[in-house]
């Protein structure tokens, strides 16, 4: 079977929010996409878009995407890239696709001067867990992600701080 990476396009938009769904599913969480097709559209496919999609194909049916941006370390003084997402449906797991486009994504890490390559995963999510170690990556267990969202996102931009936690409220200013 021969597998194919290609650049998303906008007319990829239902596709792409289709493997996110599916995506969500798996993740036990199809409650929190809220995204539409418009939204892909906008956010993926503007102009101003900052994040890149790729679609992979096997013999002409697409099978998965991935999306990925470029960020930035402070510690190394370059970019690098972080990966959002990467599906591959359950009918073409174990087919290699999935290490295809994280190999195909290493490689533009590489060719754009990265120094980085990163990526996260839930913690009970032993099939990715293992496949990622076997490819010789590491988790980084010393860093804990945290996420402003929704309501306490735009709270906390207005600068109210009521529904932070009694710990954060004792928290001294950072200078």
């Amino acid at each position: 079977m021969t597998t194919h990476l290609r650049p998303a396009t906008a007319a990829d938009a239902p596709l792409i929010l289709h493997f996110i769904t599916e995506l969500a599913v798996y993740e036990k969480a199809e409650h929190e996409v809220v995204a539409t097709v418009a939204d892909i559209e906008a956010s993926l496919f503007s102009a101003a878009s900052t994040a890149t999609a790729l679609i992979c194909e096997m013999n002409g049916e697409p099978i998965g995407f991935c999306v990925y941006f470029f960020s930035y370390s402070t510690w190394l003084g370059k970019k690098g890239l972080y990966l959002e997402d990467l599906y591959v449906s359950p009918k073409a797991r174990g087919s290699g696709a999935g290490k295809q486009m994280l190999r195909h994504l290493a490689a533009i890490a590489c060719e754009t001067g990265c120094g980085r390559f990163e990526w996260s995963v839930l913690d009970w999510n032993a099939p990715a867990i293992g496949f990622y170690e076997s490819i010789g990556a590491s988790a980084q267990s010393e860093w804990v992600r945290y996420r402003l969202a929704g309501e306490a996102l735009k709270a906390f931009a207005a600068g109210d701080t009521s529904n932070a936690s009694p710990v954060a409220k004792n928290v001294p200013p950072a200078t």
